[in-house]
């Protein structure tokens, strides 16, 4: 029996914040999983197929645009100049699964880079399973493999997210010091008092995208970072820029808005281990901001 056209648009208000969540997670960019959303929405009502379960469907045609829109997604990052981070979000609400399992409100840079490295059958069969919860069953129709090839691909997606996870998430009042700190060190141009609050090998990524100056490549070890930063601030300073900070909450974790003469210049997030700072993400790439100002 197909769903009649009440009920399915029922379904799929009562699901798109999940679609949007899966999307997201997919692809990196809350624009690009806004369109798939859409894009749901318009062939599930174009289509006169029977929909005997209208929630399943609808994960079903929105994980095959993700798979499709993937293909030239790799062909971008390849392309891109420097080093290429997810859109930031500040509300991650939108974005729930409605799951209980481990990985249901962990939005953050560390596992969206993670899932960057898996293949796109790897990164959606653990998706749906470990995030969304799905039965294998289910996973197996929405991708067009047997239940043993989709486990086979989430246990291999599973085991690179547990290599690159930390063990023990930092609170988020670590990241919120430690970020605090960070800016008020850097304010002081304190090179030795940075580097204390970095790990010995911290990475920084800082993603321009051809539009705005950023690192062509990531940035390795204390000294670098803190050298790298210090620079910007100095520059910054014999520039006569007026620069505020704003807290926000970015993609699940404390972090930070920075402001050149009013106008919304980065974000500023990391990970925390052992009380010290392990990774940065900067994010400056114009059109990853553009969801963050209101209009």
């Amino acid at each position: 029996m197909s769903a009649d056209p009440a009920s399915l648009e029922t379904v799929f208000q009562a699901q798109s914040g999940r679609l949007l969540g899966l999307a997201y997670r997919m692809l990196g960019s809350r624009a690009d999983a806004e369109d798939i959303v859409q894009e749901t929405w318009l062939r599930a009502s174009s289509s006169t197929a029977p929909i005997r379960n209208a929630e399943a469907y609808l994960v079903t045609v929105a994980t095959r645009l993700c798979l499709d829109q993937l293909k030239s997604a790799r062909v971008r990052r390849e392309n891109y100049v420097g080093p290429w981070l997810p859109e930031p979000v500040l509300s991650t609400e939108a974005f729930s699964p409605a799951t209980a399992t481990e990985l249901a409100d962990d939005l953050s840079f560390a596992l969206l880079l993670t899932l960057e490295t898996l293949t796109p059958p790897e990164r959606a069969a653990f998706l749906l399973h470990d995030v969304f919860d799905l039965p294998f069953a289910d996973i197996a129709e929405t991708l067009g493999k047997s239940e043993a090839a989709c486990r086979q691909l989430a246990a291999r997606a599973r085991k690179a997210v547990k290599h690159r996870r930390p063990s023990h998430a930092a609170p988020a009042e670590a990241h919120k010091n430690l970020t605090s700190r960070f800016f008020e060190t850097l304010e002081n141009g304190d090179i030795d008092g940075l580097k204390h609050l970095l790990q010995e090998e911290v990475v920084l990524y800082t993603d321009g995208g051809g539009v705005k100056t950023a690192a062509l490549n990531p940035i390795y070890g204390a000294d670098k970072v803190a050298r790298f930063f210090l620079g910007i601030a100095r520059k910054s300073s014999e520039q006569g820029a007026s620069i505020r900070l704003s807290d926000a909450v970015i993609n699940g974790r404390p972090g930070m808005l920075v402001f050149v003469d009013d106008e919304l210049d980065l974000t500023f997030s990391i990970n925390v281990d052992d009380d010290r700072i392990s990774t940065i993400y900067m994010v400056r790439n114009p059109d990853k901001l553009d969801n963050l100002v209101p209009q």
